[in-house]
């Protein structure tokens, strides 16, 4: 199958969106497919062969974060010139709501769109206020995804119809096989995420540091993730800033390392997430989970059966927590063994199959009615009435 995915966010920027898309991408070529990806990049960003560049990216404030967007005249004739070199089986289009490549697609192509909706966003203002524009293009979408049942309602809540819930997809043998790092290791509790976007949380551990601390000094708290080191620890008393490490942006072998190595993965994000990658990528790893009590995080962690949660935004439930099961090696055992059954789930041996499987249905219904309009032109050229 030749397949077309878009993504809206720039390439050169890491973010759950790309790396879905960059795995997805992947597994199909694994499996013989043919796959070109279209992606914001800047000029001098070393590409894999499957991405293809749409040029440059505007960074644009959205959803509790900055998203970097593509959009224009001169992308709009590069989606097209990318759709006419492909001639595409099926077209995969992610946040097709988004002012970016998506939308240009919809908008240009011909024959069968899928759609993939990742935004959580109950009371998202520009979805509502979008809707006419995005309207026209979203009804040429032949099947639409969402990474989790809050994202499946945003989309019900925002734009109308529905969706089927396949979620986000991790290699879990990757992280399962990586090997811990010494210097990771004993005592050590995990954040991966970016240091300066206060929706992942790192200020709400920063906040529960000090208590847990003082239960257990000989602990320390790894981070890695880009962002301003300094302003991250200045609210910590400078007794205990050392026993921060800040590892800077970490490959994904290193980001697998890390997962392996840590006692305790902490997620504190406070909202905004419809999925939660990291922790899946954690749970694979074998790392125990502690996370704030958002919906799609409980869901991922079966409800607190596969990780324990607290409460969003509770600092000293956070510290209670993480001193808790930091002195209870059986229960962080006991997460690790649910987790990584759990985890399997996610697997893209499962989620990449059940993407296909979309793609087939929508290849299949377009095969059907392009048989059906050949049939009755052929009919009406012949003089026949329809059976």
């Amino acid at each position: 199958m030749r397949i077309g995915i878009v993504c809206p966010y720039s390439w050169d920027v890491p973010g759950g969106v790309q790396f879905h898309i960059r795995d997805l991408a992947e597994y199909f070529l694994r499996q013989g497919h043919e796959v070109s990806v279209l992606a914001p990049a800047d000029d001098d960003t070393p590409l894999p062969p499957y991405v293809v560049s749409a040029g440059r990216a505007v960074p644009v404030p959205y959803n509790g974060s900055v998203a970097r967007l593509n959009f224009g005249f001169l992308s709009a004739a590069r989606v097209r010139r990318w759709l006419h070199d492909g001639s595409f089986d099926v077209v995969h289009i992610h946040e097709p709501s988004s002012p970016s490549l998506g939308l240009l697609t919809c908008w240009a192509a011909q024959g069968p769109l899928v759609a993939t909706f990742h935004t959580s966003n109950p009371r998202s203002k520009a979805m509502i206020a979008a809707y006419a524009i995005l309207q026209a293009a979203l009804e040429k979408i032949s099947a639409r995804i969402a990474v989790s049942e809050y994202a499946r309602r945003t989309l019900v809540e925002h734009l109308g119809g529905d969706a089927v819930v396949i979620p986000n997809g991790v290699d879990v043998d990757f992280f399962a096989k990586a090997e811990p790092k010494p210097q990771w290791q004993g005592d050590t509790i995990g954040f991966i995420g970016r240091i300066d976007e206060p929706r992942k949380g790192l200020p709400v551990l920063m906040r529960a540091l000090p208590k847990i601390l003082a239960a257990r000094p000989q602990t320390r708290l790894l981070v890695a993730g880009r962002g301003d080191e300094e302003e991250a620890v200045e609210s910590l008393p400078a007794e205990l800033r050392s026993r921060v490490e800040f590892l800077g942006m970490v490959s994904d072998e290193d980001k697998a390392r890390l997962l392996r190595s840590v006692d305790l993965y902490v997620a504190p994000n406070t909202g905004g997430e419809s999925f939660g990658i990291i922790l899946v990528e954690a749970m694979s790893a074998g790392a125990p989970v502690l996370a704030s009590d958002l919906d799609a995080f409980a869901q991922v962690l079966d409800q607190g059966a596969a990780g324990e949660l607290f409460a969003n935004e509770d600092a000293d439930a956070l510290a209670d927590a993480a001193v808790r099961l930091l002195g209870d090696p059986e229960r962080r055992e006991e997460l690790r063994a649910r987790g990584s059954a759990h985890v399997r789930r996610f697997d893209w041996s499962t989620v990449g199959a059940d993407i296909l499987s979309v793609y087939e249905t929508v290849t299949a219904g377009a095969a059907a009615v392009a048989t059906d309009d050949r049939a009755t032109g052929l009919r009406a050229r012949l003089g026949l009435a329809r059976d």
